[in-house]
């Protein structure tokens, strides 16, 4: 039997609200004891991304409570603040072919700020006649563990009738990491031990166009010493049609049927697939509606139910777009 989805899909975006309001009356307070400031962000790097844009990125800094965010500063003005979970950011506005320094600073809960980060400097792009065309897709994405927290990915340079400037990756259709357009390698760190990720990739000309998405590639990071093995369903698709969405995917192997598996839609829980009778031996399809406009994009994960009674690893993620 398969569950109704449109309660759920009400539901999820209730508890998403209900969330977001949580996290912004749950802010700590600061301590007034704290007076060590955090350390300066390391590994600061800047990437033109169009005549117009500096992508800027760095590694978390440490602090003996914790980091509460960054500021990041063009010729020693701040230009953003950030929470501490964001170690990224676009410079926007800037005038084409035009250097620009940047320095990043961390600060805590105590208003306590870093030294400013090691100086990067980027050189925005030339400005070109108006580009609406965007480049290819790279292709023949790989991907490969580097230890249980990082990951290489490699890929084949897409084409642009300008030139390709960035490489952006993707992981659950939220941007983690930008290159620049001559590179076909980036390497991910700050990976979770025992996970299941997928990984896609776009590439961007100095307009700011940016190519479709490549094939995902996975990766299932190796699990921490001692802890059991992956329990994520596998070969996980998603195909959209008017009005609905396909899912298929193989479930893990548990020793006994998986009779149960969890939906989850934007990272919310949205409906159960109970199959009342045997379930399928190996690959598993379920189709279920969307009341959504097309063009609205879904990222789709899935867990199954053990037979202890607890739910499994979540699969890697894929992104569909309602058609």
């Amino acid at each position: 039997m398969q569950r109704p989805l449109a309660a759920s899909l009400l539901t999820a975006l209730a508890l998403s609200l209900t969330l977001a309001l949580t996290a912004c009356s749950a802010a700590p307070a600061p301590e007034a004891d704290d007076i060590r400031a955090p350390t300066a962000p390391l590994g600061v790097t800047a990437t033109a991304g169009s005549a117009s844009t500096v992508h800027v990125m760095w590694n978390a800094a440490t602090d003996d409570r914790a980091v509460s965010g960054y500021a990041v500063y063009r010729e020693g003005r701040k230009v953003k603040d950030l929470p501490a979970a964001t170690l990224m950011t676009d410079v926007i506005g800037l005038a084409p072919a035009t250097p620009h320094t940047f320095t990043v600073r961390a600060r805590d809960a105590a208003g306590n700020v870093s030294a400013p980060s090691a100086p990067v400097t980027a050189t925005t792009l030339p400005a070109r006649a108006e580009d609406r065309t965007p480049p290819s897709a790279p292709s023949a994405l790989r991907v490969a563990p580097d230890g249980s927290r990082a990951a290489t990915l490699r890929w084949t340079p897409a084409r642009d009738d300008t030139r390709v400037t960035a490489y952006d990756v993707y992981q659950a259709d939220t941007r983690i990491h930008t290159v620049p357009g001559t590179a076909t390698t980036a390497r991910l760190t700050g990976l979770r031990p025992g996970t299941a990720y997928a990984f896609t990739v776009r590439a961007r000309d100095a307009a700011e166009n940016s190519s479709p998405d490549s094939a995902p590639a996975d990766l299932t990071t190796a699990p921490a010493p001692g802890a059991p093995p992956n329990t994520a369903p596998t070969g996980l698709t998603a195909t959209a049609a008017k009005g609905e969405i396909t899912l298929t995917w193989t479930p893990p192997r548990t020793g006994a049927p998986v009779t149960h598996h969890e939906l989850h839609l934007n990272g919310h829980f949205a409906t159960t697939i109970i199959w009342g009778t045997t379930p399928p031996p190996d690959r598993a399809t379920y189709t279920f509606p969307v009341p959504d406009p097309p063009g609205t994009r879904y990222t789709v994960t899935l867990r199954a139910q053990l037979p202890d009674g607890t739910w499994g690893d979540f699969s890697a993620p894929r992104t569909v777009v309602v058609r």
